[in-house]
C-alpha cells in the first residue's frame, strides 16, 4: 500500500515545492545579471534595480557583469541559470536584436520569463550643425536629392542603433552611406567633428552637445517627445508615420520561473518604478520608468525580434 501511495506522495510534492519556495521567497541573497561591462546604460539601471530591491526584499541582491558577444554570453546564462528566482537578468532593446545577428543556443522567447520591463526612452537624431536640414522633412529630402550622399554613424554594425537608422531609411526610401565605430562616443565625437553627418543617440550623450551647438537635435524616435527636448518633434509627427525605436531594459528570468516569484517581483519594481527618486536616477539616464505586467513585457520582446529580423534580412546588416 505504502508503495503505491509513493509515487503519488512524490508527484504532491513536486507540485506543492514552487508554491513553498515562492512563498518564502527569497531566504538568501539575488543575483542580476549584466550581460555588459561595468559603466554602461545596462549596467547603471541594474545597479540601480538591485540597490532598490535589496530594500524591499530584505535580501541583497548583487549584479554580476558578464559582458561578451553583444549580451548572448549574459544572456544565455541566465536563461539556463535555476528557476527559482535567484539568478535574474538585466537584458536591454539589443536582447531583441541578437537572434538575429548571433548563433545563440537558447530560445529568446520560450526559454524565459519576463518580468517587467524597467525602462524607456528614445533615440535622438542629431546632425552636424553644417548640415542644411532643420528637421526630418528637410533630412529625407535632402537623402533623396542625393542618394549616398548622406553619411551616418553608429555604435557598431548590427547595433541597435545602426538597425534603428536602417528602419528609418528602409521606410523614409532613402540610403545613407554607414560609418560603424566602437561604441557611442567615438561615433558622437566624429559626427561632432564632422566627418559623419548624422546619429542616433541615446539622450543622455547628446544633451550636453545639442545645449553647447555643437549638434543639432531634429527628432525623436519614440511616438512622445521627451522632456528633455519638448519642443523636438517625434519623426512620426514629422511625418514619417508609424515610425518608432524604443530603447528599453528589463528584467527576465529562467523559463517556469515560478508564477508567485514573478508576481512579487513584478508589484515590487512598480512600486519601485513610481517612486520620485527612481525616477530622477532614470531621467539621469535620460530614460523613464516604464513598468507593466509581464506579459505586457512579453509582448515587446517577441515585437521587437520579429521587428528587427525584418530589418536585418532587409538591410543585409552583418555583426562585427
Amino acid at each position: 500500500m505504502f508503495r503505491a501511495l509513493a509515487p503519488a506522495a512524490m508527484l504532491l510534492c513536486a507540485a506543492i515545492a514552487p508554491h513553498a519556495t515562492a512563498q518564502n521567497y527569497p531566504t538568501k541573497p539575488v543575483r542580476i545579471i549584466a550581460p555588459f561591462a561595468p559603466g554602461g546604460g545596462t549596467d547603471f539601471i541594474a545597479r540601480v534595480a538591485a540597490a532598490k530591491l535589496t530594500e524591499t526584499l530584505g535580501q541583497t541582491v548583487i549584479v554580476d557583469n558578464r559582458p561578451g558577444a553583444g549580451g548572448t554570453l549574459g544572456a544565455d546564462l541566465g536563461a539556463k541559470a535555476p528557476s527559482d528566482g535567484y539568478t535574474l537578468t538585466l537584458v536591454a532593446g539589443s536582447y531583441s536584436v541578437n537572434p538575429s545577428l548571433f548563433k545563440i543556443n537558447f530560445d529568446p522567447v520560450n526559454d524565459i520569463t519576463p518580468i517587467i520591463q524597467l525602462s524607456q526612452g528614445p533615440f535622438l537624431v542629431v546632425v552636424h550643425p553644417a548640415l542644411p536640414v532643420k528637421n526630418i522633412k528637410d533630412l529625407i529630402a535632402l537623402g533623396k536629392q542625393k542618394p549616398g550622399g548622406l553619411i551616418f554613424a553608429s555604435s557598431g554594425a548590427g547595433s541597435i542603433i545602426h538597425l534603428a537608422t536602417e528602419l528609418f531609411n528602409d521606410m523614409a526610401g532613402i540610403k545613407m552611406i554607414h560609418v560603424p565605430y566602437k561604441g557611442t562616443g567615438p561615433a558622437l565625437t566624429d559626427t561632432i567633428a564632422g566627418q559623419t553627418q548624422l546619429l542616433f543617440s541615446s539622450i543622455a550623450v547628446a544633451v550636453p552637445q545639442v545645449k553647447s551647438g555643437r549638434l543639432r537635435a531634429i527628432a525623436v524616435t519614440t511616438m512622445k517627445r521627451v522632456d528633455a527636448f519638448p519642443d523636438v518633434p517625434t519623426i512620426n509627427e514629422s511625418g514619417l508615420k508609424g515610425y518608432e525605436t524604443v530603447l528599453w531594459h528589463g528584467l527576465i528570468g529562467p523559463k517556469n520561473l515560478p508564477r508567485p516569484i514573478v508576481d512579487r517581483l513584478n508589484s515590487d519594481l512598480n512600486k519601485i518604478l513610481q517612486n520620485k527618486d527612481m525616477q530622477d536616477k532614470l531621467a539621469g539616464d535620460g530614460v523613464t520608468a516604464a513598468g507593466g505586467t509581464p506579459e505586457q513585457f512579453g509582448t515587446t520582446i517577441k515585437r521587437d525580434i520579429d521587428t528587427w529580423r525584418k530589418v536585418v534580412q532587409k538591410a543585409g546588416v552583418k555583426a562585427d
